[in-house]
């Protein structure tokens, strides 16, 4: 029920309009802003006049601000709560983001180790402690809210506002993914690697959407989205990336992309959708991805029946 429990009398998709249009003009008026002008060399300038940290901040700063923006607006705008947000469950389970959290976190570890060790000339080491604590910081306030704005936007907020009006699931599950995958289309790594890593981008969109509609909650997305994003701000960094860190280390080979990119959207992910599943024992997967979305009466009617043959 994580989309039908906002179905109520109070529902509004107007107040929704607001969000979803101002963040869509925004993404096309970066894109289209970064067309003449090269990202990488932008970031470049950005970091000898401002440093890494500070550039770091300019960057991520404002997502994180829009997270706080955004719950304000649930909060006290639509009245609805927080928690209704991020789950269908009677409280916030932090076990799940916490379980999430550290199984991607250990799995982008250990596959940044592989890598460092099977070729290390692709590999400096960049540590410095006086930089890379203040970074840590930094990265420990800022990066789990802009993660969680990503995922307050586009599992939460989109996909329920969507839902209740097409009265679908799949509709908004389709609909933010591909907007998820569309949001990084101006980065540096996209022009550096092609479009292909959209598929990357795109698939990783899709995975989060499953997760959260199967686990009725964003909890599970939360913690895997921090972890992408914090781990490996701390654990790598490179020219051609949006982050720039003062991380452990730093990829100095010549970046590639090809088919490799389908690796983790066809291997990895529904691998860990199907631990996930047998963890939470996920069931009735065709109705939780492409089921209706029942109106305010009928859900009410719904729920006093089984009330009834409860009793």
């Amino acid at each position: 029920m994580y989309i039908e429990q906002i179905n109520t009398k109070r529902f509004n998709f107007l107040f929704y309009l607001p969000i979803p249009v101002l963040f869509l003009g925004l993404m096309v008026e970066n894109y289209f802003s970064t067309q003449d002008v090269n990202v990488e060399d932008t970031l470049k300038l950005f970091i000898d006049q401002f440093g890494v940290n500070l550039t770091f901040v300019i960057l991520i700063g404002p997502l994180s601000a829009a997270c706080l923006f955004l719950l304000f607006w649930v909060k006290f705008v639509h009245q609805q709560s927080i928690r209704s947000l991020t789950t269908s469950r009677k409280k916030v389970d932090w076990k799940r983001i916490l379980f999430s959290f550290t199984i991607w976190g250990l799995l982008s570890i250990f596959s940044t180790l592989i890598l460092y060790y099977n070729a290390p000339e692709n590999f400096i080491l960049n540590f410095d402690a006086s930089k890379f604590y203040i970074f840590l910081i930094l990265a420990i306030v800022l990066i789990p809210l802009q993660t969680s704005f990503e995922e307050y936007l586009f599992r939460g907020y989109l996909m329920q506002g969507i839902g209740v009006v097409t009265k679908s699931k799949l509709i908004p599950l389709i609909i933010t993914s591909v907007m998820f995958g569309m949001m990084h289309i101006a980065n540096p790594e996209v022009g550096k690697l092609g479009d292909i890593i959209m598929v990357y981008y795109i698939g990783t969109g899709f995975f989060l959407g499953i997760m959260t509609l199967m686990d009725e909650g964003l909890e599970l997305a939360l913690g895997f989205h921090a972890a992408n994003n914090l781990i490996g701000a701390l654990l790598v960094t490179a020219d051609w990336t949006v982050f720039q860190t003062h991380s452990v280390f730093k990829d100095v080979s010549e970046p590639s992309a090809n088919y490799d990119v389908l690796f983790p959207v066809l291997v990895i992910f529904p691998i860990l959708l199907f631990i996930f599943g047998r963890k939470y024992q996920w069931t009735d997967w065709k109705e939780k991805l492409s089921g209706k979305v029942l109106d305010y009466d009928a859900e009410k009617e719904l729920i006093n029946t089984k009330g009834k043959e409860n009793e």
